[in-house]
């Protein structure tokens, strides 16, 4: 059961605050009043979320207190409901207002009795010296109305840390960030940043007790927290009065749960001279000064768990270990996570684990307590956000846990899901980026205007996937806009069956098999489905019978999750795709082409990755443009029996072309020159590949071109120089003996990427255009995209 102040706190004092705001604006009467109270629970709420979302179970005594004071905001809140609800200049008015003064002075008597700071330090384990307290809440009290705020008091209160903190994974970010401010001397701005429940607030407040810290600044260090709707007048208050003690130091101010850059700079801007530690769920300070939180390895998450479920830093005999170890995976280090699952299942017997384990493997939260605490304190990251960036993040709890996302797959799912362009959706994957709602598993050329999107890729931590898949699935599931599978199942879920009788709402689908045949499939109706995401592990699969009736199915991605590569079933009902705009095969046998093949006449992009292509690309009987008439963008990688490329040349509307580790390409067809929209093409990693015809040179619209690697390359055509439009040229691990004379005569390059042994020979081109820029690359080796 979730407790009270799961139930109560959040919704009464958020409620309660809105209702005041209308009320100081339309009532005058009861204005004065109305404004001391949002001052009152303005300050108050804080302390409330860090108390609800400490994964503590409070007493039966502490709860009693607790009690009493959310009974008296309930009746505040039903008192300003009267108030608006009366009519302007009604005589009841008064009698409202007299009221709200007795409910201010029961807060204000009960903020008096210091119990929320009491109870803050117990589940926190502070020790509070008593008559310290005394003295700074005199000050406090006289400073506001009688109000109490944590953020004001933190640095007052003598604490010694929580051992069982002290025992896990806060050694290292101690460390890190006690470099980075004694090496950057010179730097004013220091950032703390990860996602929410990373422990971002536990390291900051062990870094202001740390003996390193305080001896650097001689003991003058301030510990604000700032929250969502900062008290600005209050906080520049206390930075005034600490900045100004009369102590010509250099001193240390903390910001803690800084939420926007405009927050941050309002306070930077009173605190000039001194040095900032900003901590944060945003990336707000340099990337240099800034430390990433690194989550919990096995072992110390292990131990973080067992410390709060069994107050031991293992599981005891004769415990399942195996039963344990499953929930910590499921937590992915989280401190959160681990804190507030250990709590709520000690003294569970191991049956209850079983339960919970099954929850957390389905994306669902444990029990109440797991989703007041941990998915609602997680889903505030998401308040700020753009209501479109917002949406995008719940799309990823289409894609399956623990896989590397190719970067490409999740733009074109939201370019088309959500009508923006491929910049925006871009910027949406910075966005996420830097609120470390998403991470880029970091490329050497991230971010260039070039690169082949397919070779970066993203990453999401599992418990804000399974975030994305709670909310998602608040709604019946027939009226869900998103209908995913959590994980790989041997069947559809059999809720999805049950209901199948009437038609789904949804417009993103995401299905996770195993094996799959005609039999395996009952109907479903998804007249609305916009993207269908078909993840599977087997040699054989056949493909869903009710795809062809998605009549508005713009991107299909087909990923097989084995190593070796499957065979497809079904291919007949793509003939009912009209709007099909994105397609995405992976590790998949493509169909071979013919003069039957039914057209994807609104068909703009197609990946092919690790697929066998079986001779599609080598016909020369018939025209394949007419197959893919509106394709500008076609990628082609890891495809190791692709050969012959007649065909693809004869596809005319291409703005993109990328054909990478194909290790059998020896030429490429003199119909090269057909492709007159071309702006960029990739020919990485082709090991065979010895020259390029002459016919490249005819390209009037080419931007960008890739041959690095192609170790057997070791001349560029003679008119090269041609290519007047040519912005960029990425040569690496080439084996060029020389460039042709024509290439000063490419007066719109500006960028060359190569060897040390090949800068010597574009040094002298320099000479002729004087802006271009030459690159040695870095030997980078990598075998990441093993992991896949």
């Amino acid at each position: 059961m979730a407790s009270f102040i799961d139930l109560f706190a959040g919704d009464i004092t958020t409620q309660l605050l809105k209702l005041l705001v209308l009320v100081a604006n339309t009532v005058y009467s009861c204005k004065g009043i109305a404004e001391r109270l949002i001052t009152m629970i303005s300050d108050v709420q804080p302390t409330i979320k860090d108390i609800q979302y400490s994964g503590v179970e409070l007493s039966n005594h502490r709860q009693t207190q607790l009690r009493g004071f959310f009974e008296i905001l309930e009746k505040a809140r039903k008192l300003c409901e009267k108030v608006l609800r009366c009519r302007r200049w009604n005589l009841k008015h008064v009698y409202h207002a007299n009221k709200m003064k007795d409910l201010e002075k029961n807060i204000s008597r009960f903020l008096n009795s210091q119990i929320l700071l009491f109870v803050l330090a117990e589940v926190c384990h502070l020790r509070v010296n008593g008559d310290r307290i005394e003295r700074n809440m005199d000050r406090l009290l006289s400073e506001r109305n009688d109000s109490l705020s944590f953020s004001d008091t933190v640095m007052e209160i003598e604490t010694v840390s929580d051992p069982w903190i002290q025992q896990v994974g806060l050694d290292l970010g101690k460390r890190k960030v006690k470099e980075m401010m004694f090496f950057f001397t010179d730097t004013y701005l220091f950032g703390i940043s990860g996602m929410s429940g990373s422990g971002k607030t536990t390291l900051a407040r062990e870094l202001s007790r740390d003996d390193d810290v305080r001896g650097l600044f001689k003991n003058n260090v301030l510990f604000l927290i700032v929250s969502r709707s900062p008290n600005f007048e209050k906080l520049e208050s206390r930075i005034r009065e600490f900045l100004n003690d009369g102590v010509q130091q250099r001193k240390l101010v903390i910001l803690d749960d800084v939420w926007t850059r405009e927050s941050l700079d309002k306070l930077l801007s009173k605190i000039r001279g001194s040095t900032t530690l900003v901590v944060s769920r945003s990336k707000l300070a340099d990337p240099r000064t800034t430390y990433n939180v690194e989550l919990l390895k096995e072992d110390e998450a292990m131990s973080l768990l067992c410390l709060y479920a069994f107050d031991h830093k293992s599981p005891p005999s004769p415990f399942s270990k195996k039963l344990v170890k499953q929930v910590v995976d499921e937590c992915k280090g989280l401190p959160l996570s681990l804190k507030v699952l250990g709590t709520s299942l000690k003294n569970k017997p191991e049956r209850y684990w079983e339960g919970v384990v099954k929850r957390l493997l389905r994306g669902e939260p444990a029990d109440e307590t797991h989703e007041s605490r941990v998915f609602a304190h997680m889903e505030e990251s998401l308040e700020n956000l753009e209501p479109k960036i917002r949406e995008c993040f719940l799309d990823m709890g289409a894609f399956p846990e623990d896989k590397k996302i190719p970067l490409d797959v999740l733009t074109n799912v939201w370019v088309e899901r959500h009508d923006i362009d491929e910049e925006t959706a871009f910027s949406f994957v910075l966005r996420l980026v830097d609120k470390n709602l998403l991470t880029i598993v970091k490329n050497p050329r991230f971010g260039d205007v070039h690169i082949g999107y397919y070779d970066v890729f993203v990453t999401q931590h599992d418990v804000l996937r399974d975030l994305a898949l709670h909310m998602s699935n608040r709604v019946d599931v027939n009226r869900r806009e998103r209908l995913l599978m959590p994980k790989r199942e041997p069947m559809l879920p059999r809720e999805w069956e049950k209901n199948n009788d009437e038609p789904f709402d949804a417009k993103i689908v995401s299905l996770h098999t195993g094996e799959m045949d005609e039999m395996d499939w009952f109907d479903m109706n998804l007249p609305k489905a916009e993207v269908l995401i078909l993840n599977f592990s087997s040699d054989n699969y056949v493909l869903p019978p009710f795809i062809g009736k998605m009549s508005r199915l713009r991107v299909l991605v087909i990923i097989n999750n084995r190593m070796s590569t499957a065979r497809l079933h079904g291919f007949s009902i793509f003939a009912n795709l009209p709007k099909l705009r994105s397609l995405w095969l992976e590790r998949v046998h493509v169909p071979e082409l013919s003069n039957s093949t039914i057209p994807l006449k609104n068909l703009h992009n197609m990946h092919l990755i690790f697929c066998k292509v079986n001779n599609s690309f080598d016909q020369t009987s018939f025209d394949i443009s007419q197959i893919f008439p509106s394709l500008s963008d076609l990628t082609i990688d890891h495809c190791d029996d692709l050969v012959e490329l007649n065909s693809i040349f004869g596809i005319t509307s291409l703005n993109s072309l990328s054909i990478t580790n194909c290790p059998r390409i020896l030429e490429l067809p003199k119909n090269l020159s057909n492709l007159q929209s071309l702006e960029r093409l990739w020919l990485y990693a082709c090991p065979e590949l010895i020259s390029l015809p002459v016919e490249i040179c005819e390209l009037p619209c080419l931007k960008y071109l890739d041959i690095s690697q192609c170790v057997s390359l070791i001349s560029l055509p003679e008119k090269f120089g041609k290519l007047r439009t040519l912005e960029k040229i990425d040569m690496r691990g080439c084996s060029l003996l020389g460039l042709p004379s024509s290439v000063a005569a490419l007066v719109s390059l500006r960028h060359v990427i190569c060897d040390e042994e090949t800068s010597s020979m574009w040094e002298k081109v320099k000479k002729v255009v004087p802006e271009l820029c030459i690159e040695v690359a870095k030997k980078c080796f990598t075998i990441d995209w093993l992991d896949d």
